[in-house]
């Protein structure tokens, strides 16, 4: 089949393909409604096991309602920060006993997955089944869900990380594909699938925005052309193949400069052959062209700073081998007005990405974090406490709001902060180390010396190696 014809077929069943899977509260029937009022209730009394039997309730007779799923396992996990013995259970087969179960009846398997998951909210083995059970279901919302649920309790986990950006992607969704890559390269900028996969997918997303408005002719003309971009992107290539391929685009470019799919797959490759100042110009272009596409005002925000770092960097060698002390303080004084420069940018850019779309919470995160960086930590608090609403983002917000609050030397807020960060983190992973570490100096400043021994114990028994945790318990003891 052509990708014309493909895409004719697509856009025929574009109604049907785009009818929401989701009911939302003001499409339950009215008992149901009652019931989850209820549970509303429930919660802000903290009566998080009513709660929970409420929203099950609801939630068996309307399993489409994801926002009282939602809103049912943060009530497990506000249960389970009160109760963390409960979640130190999660058995390997809690999700595999379901597989027979969401062959038959995929439904009724979710209200089963759901009772595995009041005991451990977080379970990935029952999250993954939930997944199989809403996928077999046709719920891709609620599937997502479940995928989103395992990463939240355990970040670190970039095997689920690459499913949901997958899962994202199958189902036409790239801006959060490119969201979920972006999060896994901030733990492994190494990772090379995630690399290409962010890449793809914010390409995707720019010709998704770029056919928004067009006639059916008008984006089966482009279609196939875009397929092509693509699928060249997609090919690892040597530099002097790169070369090849940018003379061919240029050709295209001077015939017609506003071809986006062109502009943006030349930045693409200047991008590979780390050349920042072309890319950046071409990305540039290709964010104007595509209306405030944000996945490509991301891109021109980061050739930017990295063009800047290049520079910075090559400056920095240059003070190492420059012998002449009043060149050396010279070029000390220049790298010091370029960093505190590419901060200010850096927030300049941030604020108006908040102020295009003001309701986002990844946004004022990233405005809260270059505001950090900046050590403007008062105006870095309001933007992160905004950003504290975003489930997947909570635990890192509230890391960075607890540091904020140490810098202001207001080390009860910050030990405040750090004590709930580490009530919803189960794993000893990296971010409860950071977590359990940050929290164990504050009460060092407190003077509070068993409780600051006692975090640093913690990652101690996980892993002795951390930072200088193994000296500081050893000499607790004396030794």
């Amino acid at each position: 089949m052509s990708t014309a014809e493909v895409m004719s077929e697509d856009i025929e069943n574009e109604e049907e393909a785009n009818e929401p899977e989701c009911v939302t509260e003001a499409e339950l029937a009215a008992n149901l409604k009652q019931l989850y009022l209820k549970a509303l209730s429930a919660i802000e009394l903290r009566n998080y096991d009513y709660s929970i039997s409420l929203l099950q309730a609801v939630l068996k007779e309307e399993p489409k309602f994801l926002d009282g799923r939602k809103i049912l396992r943060g009530a497990e996990v506000q249960k389970a920060k009160s109760s963390k013995k409960l979640l130190k259970i999660g058995g390997g087969l809690s999700g595999v006993k379901f597989q027979g179960q969401i062959k038959k009846d995929p439904v009724a398997a979710i209200v089963g997955i759901e009772k595995e998951l009041e005991k451990d909210p977080h379970n990935a083995q029952a999250n993954q089944a939930l997944f199989d059970a809403a996928v077999a279901a046709e719920m891709p919302e609620t599937a997502a869900f479940a995928l989103a649920t395992i990463l939240e309790g355990h970040p670190d986990n970039a095997k689920v990380g690459h499913q949901l950006a997958a899962f994202h992607m199958e189902h036409d969704d790239p801006e959060r594909a490119a969201s979920i890559y972006e999060k896994i390269l901030e733990k492994n900028p190494a990772d090379l699938e995630a690399i290409q996969g962010e890449k793809n997918a914010t390409a995707r997303a720019s010709m998704k925005k770029s056919w928004e408005g067009k006639s059916f002719k008008e984006t089966l003309a482009s279609s196939d052309e875009a397929a092509e971009l693509e699928q060249e992107s997609r090919a690892a290539m040597t530099r002097d193949q790169m070369e090849e391929q940018l003379a061919k685009l240029s050709d295209q470019y001077a015939e017609d400069p506003n071809n986006l799919a062109v502009v943006k797959r030349i930045a693409s490759l200047y991008e590979q052959m780390e050349e920042w100042g072309e890319a950046l110009t071409y990305y540039d272009w290709a964010f104007q062209l595509s209306d405030g596409d944000t996945a490509l005002s991301r891109r021109v925000d980061a050739m930017r700073d990295k063009q800047r770092t290049e520079e910075m960097d090559k400056m920095e060698e240059e003070v190492k081998s420059e012998t002449d002390e009043a060149v050396r303080e010279e070029k000390k004084a220049k790298i010091a007005e370029m960093k505190k420069e590419q901060s200010t940018t850096a927030i300049k850019e941030a604020r108006e990405r908040v102020e295009r779309n003001p309701t986002d919470p990844q946004l004022r995160f990233e405005l809260g974090q270059a505001l950090f960086e900046a050590g403007d930590f008062s105006d870095a608090i309001p933007e992160l406490q905004r950003a504290k609403t975003n489930p997947h983002l909570r635990i890192r917000t509230m890391l960075m709001l607890g540091k904020c609050y140490e810098e202001k030397n207001m080390l009860d807020l910050a030990v405040r902060q750090f004590k709930e960060a580490d009530a919803e983190l189960f794993a000893m992973d990296g971010t409860k180390k950071d977590v359990l570490y940050s929290m164990g100096l504050v009460y060092e400043k407190l003077e509070d010396k068993d409780n600051s021994l006692e975090c640093f114990k913690q990652i101690y028994e996980a892993d002795y190696g951390y930072l200088d945790v193994a000296k500081r318990v050893e000499e607790s003891y004396g030794g």
